[in-house]
């Protein structure tokens, strides 16, 4: 499963891409609104950094504004990916947009049902919100794991990428559940690399190697 992580924050991107873990990223308008710089601006940038796929989201409801909008960002640079809306017209803007080589990201699933429109539409991406499920009592990680099968089943190429992940666990259960992609919050890619034993065993080898070398100098 590929890790991306879910921000427009440069110096984030930045950081976490050094790690050699990081294989793309996704972004929103609550995301980038919060940068407070020009959208286009940020995007490039970010696709400068990272070396795969960089979602950039279409703010229009109409399927003719959609592909105005994803035609316009499709050209600021390859890697980027054009985020529509679970919405009829998203569909319809999916279907002619994947035609043309503009990869889309069908955001805002909320169901396997939902899921399954996109793929036959012809998405590459579908991204499920499996924290706001959860939120609303449901087990957001179970449409996850539907649509990996049904994908299996029939042989889509559309690839699964589980969103609204809130803490590391989630992060496993994605895997596990059959998810290609995981795009996860800089906070949260932050908690998964530490571990109090991890920090509690460098301090003794540091604390152990510190009196080795004491003795072999006297």
């Amino acid at each position: 499963m590929e890790l991306y992580l879910d921000t427009a924050n440069v110096e984030e991107i930045k950081e976490i891409a050094t790690w050699g873990v990081l294989s793309g990223v996704t972004t929103n308008p609550t995301l980038v609104a919060r940068e407070g710089r020009d959208f286009e601006e940020v995007i490039a940038e970010i696709c400068d950094i990272v070396g795969g796929p960089v979602s950039a989201e279409a703010v229009s409801t109409d399927t003719e504004g959609m592909l105005e909008e994803a035609r316009r960002s499709s050209e600021w640079h390859r890697n980027v990916v054009v985020k529509i809306p679970m919405i009829p017209a998203g569909l319809a803007a999916v279907s002619i947009l994947e035609k043309e080589g503009i990869r889309c990201n069908v955001t805002l699933v909320f169901s396997t049902n939902q899921g399954l429109l996109a793929a036959e539409a012809g998405a590459s991406f579908v991204s499920p919100f499996v924290g706001r499920l959860d939120d609303t009592g449901k087990d957001g990680m179970q449409v996850v794991a539907e649509l990996s099968e049904i994908f299996d089943i029939y042989g889509f190429d559309t690839r699964i990428i589980a969103a609204s992940i809130r803490h590391p666990t989630h992060v496993t259960e994605a895997a596990l559940a059959g998810a290609d992609i995981a795009t996860v919050p800089y906070k949260v890619v932050k908690k998964m690399v530490g571990h109090p034993l991890t920090d509690r065993g460098l301090e003794r080898f540091l604390a152990d190697w510190e009196g080795f070398s004491g003795s072999k100098s006297r």
